[in-house]
Parts: structure tokens; sequence; C-alpha cells
């Protein structure tokens, strides 16, 4: 019988051990081929975007809370335009800068969507947590599309919802 014990205790340490515990990610192949290296022309029309993201929510209480995976969408809603982001910060419920996802600019070709998402894990963002992106494109071009999804499931029960962006000035 101790055997059987110490084998299930080795077991799952061995386990545990190799499980990642990532708290937020990008594509980082994906996004290595996304950036570029010029300076955003002046031409270009300049906006900021807010998105309400919430890697927390209160369940039954102020006191109890229900973690949350975020998916936040850029998304370019244009058919032949490319939409430049230059940033993509991420705050706590507090305003607190929590961290920054762009070392230099990226585009998004036409019709094209990058993600971020927040790990369930991720607790820092809290309950108010949000983002605040810096993007660029041509005059008369649709400005980029801004876009979470949250969700959360457990045994047979599963929570999701969505928000949007709002520009801001």
């Amino acid at each position: 019988m101790a055997r059987i014990i110490l084998m299930l205790c080795i077991t799952l340490t061995i386990n545990s051990c190799n499980q990642k515990k990532g708290i937020s990610s990008i594509h980082q192949e994906n996004w290595e081929n996304r950036t570029i290296d010029f300076t955003l022309n002046d031409s270009l029309m300049s906006g900021n975007t807010y998105l309400s993201v919430y890697s927390q929510i209160y369940s039954q209480s102020e006191h109890r809370t229900q973690n949350l995976t975020a998916t936040v969408s850029m998304r370019n809603i244009n058919l032949t335009d490319t939409v430049y982001v230059f940033k993509a910060t991420y705050f706590d419920t507090h305003g607190k800068e929590i961290r920054f996802y762009l070392k230099k600019p990226i585009f998004l070709a036409p019709m094209e969507t990058a993600e971020i998402v927040i790990d369930e894990v991720d607790k820092e963002g809290g309950t108010g947590a949000n983002f605040l992106f810096g993007w660029k494109v041509k005059k008369n071009a649709n400005e980029p599309y801004f876009e979470a999804v949250m969700i959360s499931t457990s045994g047979q029960q599963g929570l999701s919802f969505t928000t949007q962006g709002r520009r801001i000035y």
C-alpha cells in the first residue's frame, strides 16, 4: 500500500512540473512576422481604443470571485487597407499598467485578426481590467475593431460574454 501511495505521489509531482503556468500569451512566432521597422507615416490617421477586459468577476457575493480566460481580438475590418497597431497596454482594476504587449508596431493585413490571451490563472487584472490600444490607418479607412471574449468552464457549467472596444480621444 505504501508503494502505491509513493508511486502516486511521484506521478503527481512529475505531471505538475510538466504543466506550463503561463499568465498571458501572444502567438510569438506569428507576431514576429507582423512587426514593422519603419516609422509610421504622418499621413496616417491616429486613434486610441479602450477595451474592458475581465480576468475575474464576482460570484455569489463581493467576497468571492470567478477567474476567466480572456481572448482579446484586434481586427482589421478593411477589405483593402492595412491597419497598424503600435500600442497594446494592459491595466488592472486600479489603473496600474500591468504589461505592454508590443515592442514594435505591428500590421494587420486586410480582414486579419491578431489575438492576446489572458490565461485563467492570471488574476492581476482583477474585476476591472482594461486595455488601451494605439493604432494608425489611412484616411478614409475603417478603424480597427477591438473585442474581448471572456470564458470560464467548471464541470458542466460554462460562462461566457463579450466586450467591444470604444474609441477615445
